[in-house]
């Protein structure tokens, strides 16, 4: 809820922005409308000689506030506490405008007296597409930078008369559809009413450089992405995350050092899902449907209480889609003197109409424990279910003279598909951050782990006749990964990042298709049905180093990676005579080590025009499929008797 009401509220005005009003605001923006009481001062108090941390000193916040009544400035004490044991502080709830002085006093230290501001900044620019604002920081996520802004550290503070001035600016603009980065465009998809009550897909058709099908399939650069979650892999696709759930989708086309190599030239689609710490109880519910009667429905809750923060939300989504197609088509053929026939023609008509009912529910939970100002652990889960039941009906007519060989040039066919298709998904995270005094410096670690599984059935049939087939698949995906990440800013327009990565998945398909024979009976067939197994591990490092100068910004980055594959078929063997016989298959890769070097330019040419080149080495890991023998692909290619 803090980043909801600081780009609704706060940052709900022009591009250019503009500054506080001459004196303070005394707690109320420029335009009259009452500011969010969503700030956060936090720190430590220690002696300046011993360096540490002092317990029971007074802290208050005071805000001056101009009193109509006496047409003056009058200071107010708005917040205030004592600090704990460890000297440590946290006022929140504060308003992000206004004149701020921080006043901490204990017997026997002097008093420290200090102008304290919300550093708002960083937000210069952010309405622009430009590559980095107008401050000249490096290339940034201005969404992530507007939340940070109101949650203020203010490092450790000594009791001694030496207090430092803290600058002040404040300064506002508004959060734009889109916003630019060193190495991605960033999607809010908050400011997207038209995808609410939808899927993850539904939210692509709008997202520039991203192409959605009319089957849903989702492409990025002519291939398909891959598709993270806050920043980690996972086994979710986008028609199992609702569009509710989703703060904003980061297009990755050519990935950094930072991110994984493989993946070729189709990028990556990072879904960032809705966070919310506001303290207090707070939620909301919501409901919906669509034109073709199905419902939608969610709800979410957030509680903050101390040093813990619980949060909890879920959906429920029935989809119910209709296609329909029409395909005619007319072949002319030339004579075949040597058969001593004429020139014929052949005519196909073909209607379909595909029927899709389904539902899916989406449920995430956890909490986040605030051990203390700078360190935070974090437990979160999410679950998914959902059943999606197609019907094809397709009636197929053809004319053609068959070379004058069949009695009846006309023949109709009516094929008729019913499907069910059922999945499951399961996630949990467990997360570590550790920030430093030093603003911009901190510490991440997480273990991620997700799962998912599926459950597919098909049954086809062709009239008039009795043909029949039905094809029964089903599988899972484990996905665990292990990551830390290391930031320094050395400077005000400089960092370096550090960090590695384990990666390890699991993947199981099992596919089996049957014909029905003569006696009523269906009957597998080994040349088409697979089942395979595979493990792929990954093992990563990187380090990356941004800077800017004026206006040219530039980041460098290299990457190492380790890697192995193992995979097992289960097939059966079909030897001349036509025995078949159980057979097992064996597949491997490795890669020892492997360096993946990134580039990325940016000259600001003006306001709203960049100049960007990037470069990236990148590869395409092997996708494992069962393995055809070669006399199996002879035997496929033999002509079948009439």
């Amino acid at each position: 809820m803090r980043n909801i009401w600081l780009l609704l509220l706060v940052l709900a005005v022009s591009q250019a922005g503009f500054a506080q009003m001459p004196g303070g605001a005394g707690g109320r923006r420029a335009g009259g409308g009452q500011v969010p009481a969503i700030g956060h001062f936090y720190g430590k108090v220690v002696d300046s000689k011993t360096g540490k941390g002092m317990d029971g000193a007074s802290v208050q916040l005071i805000l001056s506030k101009f009193d109509q009544a006496t047409n003056s400035r009058k200071d107010t004490v708005i917040s205030g506490m004592i600090t704990h044991r460890n000297g440590e502080f946290s006022l929140e709830n504060l308003p992000i405008f206004g004149n701020f002085r921080l006043t901490i006093s204990a017997i026997g230290y002097a008093t420290y007296d200090q102008k304290v501001a919300f550093d708002l900044k960083g937000l210069r620019g952010a309405g622009g597409a430009a590559a980095n604002g107008s401050d000249g920081q490096p290339n940034m996520d201005r969404a992530t930078a507007a939340a940070n802004a109101t949650d203020k550290d203010l490092g450790n503070i000594k009791l001694n008369p030496d207090a430092q001035q803290l600058e002040q600016v404040t300064v506002t603009a508004s959060k734009p559809l889109i916003t630019m980065g060193v190495d991605r465009k960033i999607y809010n998809v908050e400011k997207d009413i038209s995808a609410q009550g939808g899927t993850g897909t539904d939210v692509m058709r709008n997202v520039p450089s991203v192409q959605v099908d009319i089957d849903g399939n989702v492409t990025l650069r002519n291939s398909s992405p891959t598709i993270f979650v806050d920043g980690r892999p996972t086994t979710l696709t986008l028609d199992q995350i609702p569009a509710d759930a989703i703060q904003s989708v980061e297009i990755i086309t050519n990935p950094g050092a930072k991110y994984d190599a493989s993946g070729g030239t189709s990028g990556i689609l990072n879904i960032v899902l809705k966070k919310n710490r506001k303290a207090g109880y707070n939620g909301n519910i919501r409901a919906g449907v669509d034109q073709r009667g199905r419902m939608n429905l969610g709800g979410d809750i957030n509680v903050k209480q101390g040093k813990v923060n619980f949060f909890l939300s879920g959906n429920f989504n029935q989809r119910k889609s209709i296609a329909t197609g029409q395909t005619d088509r007319t072949s002319s053929f030339d004579a075949f003197p040597s058969l001593n026939k004429s020139a014929y023609t052949s005519v196909l008509s073909q209607s379909d109409r595909n029927v899709n009912k389904g539902y899916f529910a989406f449920g995430r939970g956890g909490f986040d424990y605030l051990i203390d100002n700078r360190n935070t652990i974090s437990l979160s889960g999410n679950i998914v279910h959902g059943t999606f039941e197609p019907t094809l009906n397709s009636n197929l007519s053809s004319t053609a003279d068959s070379l004058g060989q069949a009695p009846d040039p006309t023949l109709f066919t009516q094929r008729y598909s019913t499907s069910s298709s059922h999945f499951n998904n399961h996630g949990a995270m467990l997360s570590f951050k550790h920030t430093f005094p030093r603003s911009g410096e901190e510490i991440t670690a997480d273990v991620n782990y997700s799962q998912g599984s599926n459950d597919n059935y098909n049954l086809v049939k062709l009239t008039p006749g009795s043909w029949q087939q039905q094809q029964i698949g089903n599988g899972d995906n484990k996905y665990f990964t292990a990551q830390a990440d290391y930031t320094l800013p050395l400077g005000e327009k400089s960092k370096f990042e550090a960090g590695g990565r384990i990666a390890i998945r699991n993947n199981t398909s099992v596919n089996t298709i049957d014909t029905l024979n003569a006696n009523n009976e269906f009957i597998a067939n080994q040349l088409l049905s697979s089942n395979y197994t595979f493990r792929d591990r990954v093992f990563a490092g990187y380090l990356t180093y941004a800077n800017a100068i004026g206006n040219f910004t530039y980041q460098l980055g290299l990457r190492g990676e380790s890697s192995d594959y193992k995979g097992t078929e289960n097939f059966t063997n079909i030897d001349a005579g036509g025995v078949q016989t159980p057979a097992i298959g064996h597949f491997s890769n490795k890669f020892p080590i492997s360096l993946f070097p990134s580039v990325f330019l940016t000259e600001k040419l003006s306001d709203d025009q960049d100049l960007s080149f990037n470069y990236t080495r990148r590869i395409d890991r092997p996708n494992f499929f069962p393995a055809v023998p070669l006399h199996r692909l002879f035997r496929l290619s033999e002509p079948q008797p009439r």
